[in-house]
């Protein structure tokens, strides 16, 4: 979710701001010999935004009704300008979906990852993902984006639906419900994983403001890709930045 810019916007990165080379990433990880791994998703993983990405998506495909497409387009303009909380519009987006089934929701988000998504996905993080995993390292996604779409996603990377910890709501009898059951962002990562048992994971990946709070408990931070408010607290934090290939050509 924002602090994360649109796929064809650059990175304003300073001179005197370290960025890591690929080589320089790559080894910086591989020196931590991590056993635990976290990474956030949009933005992280794949460049642009899943999230109001796939809100978008099923408004146009018409997979909500008028009624709460008006709702919630009334709801994020008033996100966008600063009058609903990253918490409040991360869940919001997910409940919109009551009422529909799961099965919808999970076909709805393998298409738009298919056809939206896809293209985006970092190959260097791909790769540096199977690395980690060969190695053994145990690897969790965490992501304010709704689980549909995140765990649709990092099949990709050949992480399991039990290490992902992302926006959701109950379902009952296979109907998606309007209850939350979790909304991990800001702080809310740090405590969706310690609830998951890990307080301090060796290495954490993410490239948002939202990020900071997981980013500052790992042994080694390692903001990828970051957006301005990041590659800010980065600098206080003396956190060397990455910028994947396409990214950095921009």
């Amino acid at each position: 979710m924002p602090d994360t810019p649109s796929i064809a916007e650059p990175i304003a990165v300073r001179a005197s701001e370290r960025v890591l080379s690929t080589p320089e990433f790559l080894a910086a990880v591989r020196a931590e010999e991590p056993r635990v791994a976290v990474f956030d998703c949009d933005g992280t993983l794949w460049s642009g935004d899943a999230g109001s990405g796939f809100m978008r998506w099923t408004v146009e495909q018409k997979v909500l009704s008028p009624v709460a497409i008006a709702r919630l387009e009334e709801r994020y303009r008033g996100y966008l300008a600063g009058q609903v909380s990253e918490f409040e519009i991360c869940g919001e987006m997910v409940q919109i979906y009551a009422g529909l089934t799961e099965s919808q929701m999970k076909s709805a988000a393998a298409e738009f990852f298919r056809t939206e998504i896809d293209a985006n996905i970092f190959p260097e993080l791909q790769a540096l993902v199977g690395e980690l995993q060969a190695a053994g390292v145990e690897i969790w996604a965490v992501s304010s984006t709704c689980d549909w779409v995140i765990e649709e996603g990092v099949q990709r990377f050949g992480i399991s639906s039990d290490r992902v910890l992302a926006a959701r709501v109950e379902v009952q009898d296979g109907i998606v419900t309007d209850r939350l059951i979790d909304v991990p962002t800001d702080e809310g990562k740090v405590a969706a994983l310690a609830r998951a048992g890990i307080h301090q994971p060796d290495v954490v990946f993410g490239n948002s403001v939202h990020d900071a709070a997981m980013l500052k408990i790992a042994r080694r931070a390692f903001p990828v890709n970051p957006t301005p408010g990041l590659l800010e607290r980065s600098a206080v934090e003396d956190w060397p930045v990455y910028l994947p290939a396409t990214v950095a050509a921009k």
